[in-house]
C-alpha cells in the first residue's frame, strides 16, 4: 500500500519543502517575515539568493521546471553552506548548517525524481 502513495507523497514532500523555502526569500527580499530585521540589496549575494528562493521556490511549489530548478537550488544551498556555515565551524549541528544540508539533498532527490503527479510538469506532459 505504502509503493502506491509513493509517487503522492512525493509531490507533498515538494510542496511542503517550496512552502518551508519561499519564505527564506521573502524574509531577505521583503522582510517578510521579519527575522534579520533589515532587507538586503537586491543585487547582492544575498540578494540574488533571496531571488532564487522565491522564484525557484515557487516554481517548486507549483511543480513547473521541477527538476532544472531544483538543480539549482540544491546548489544555491551547497553554497550557501560552505560560504556561511562551514567556516563557523565543521559540525553542522554548531554552526547551524542542518536546514540547507537538508534543503540540497531534498532538492538533488527532486532533480532525480521529478515532481510528482500533482505538479504543472506533468500537466505539460500530457499529450492534447
Amino acid at each position: 500500500m505504502m509503493s502506491a502513495l509513493a509517487p503522492w507523497l512525493l509531490s507533498v514532500l515538494r510542496i511542503v519543502t517550496a512552502l518551508l523555502y519561499i519564505p527564506h526569500g521573502t524574509s531577505k527580499i521583503f522582510g517578510f517575515p521579519p527575522v534579520r530585521g533589515a532587507t538586503v540589496d537586491l543585487y547582492s549575494l544575498l540578494g540574488l539568493a533571496g531571488t532564487l528562493e522565491i522564484v525557484g521556490g515557487t516554481l517548486i511549489l507549483v511543480g513547473l521546471f521541477t527538476r532544472p530548478v531544483a538543480f539549482v537550488l540544491a546548489g544555491e544551498m551547497a553554497f550557501a553552506y560552505f560560504i556561511s556555515h562551514a567556516p563557523r565551524n565543521i559540525h553542522p549541528l554548531l554552526n547551524q548548517g542542518e536546514v540547507p544540508i537538508l534543503f540540497c539533498f531534498i532538492y538533488l532527490y527532486l532533480a532525480a525524481a521529478g515532481a510528482g503527479p500533482l505538479s504543472l510538469d506533468r500537466l505539460r506532459k500530457k499529450p492534447a
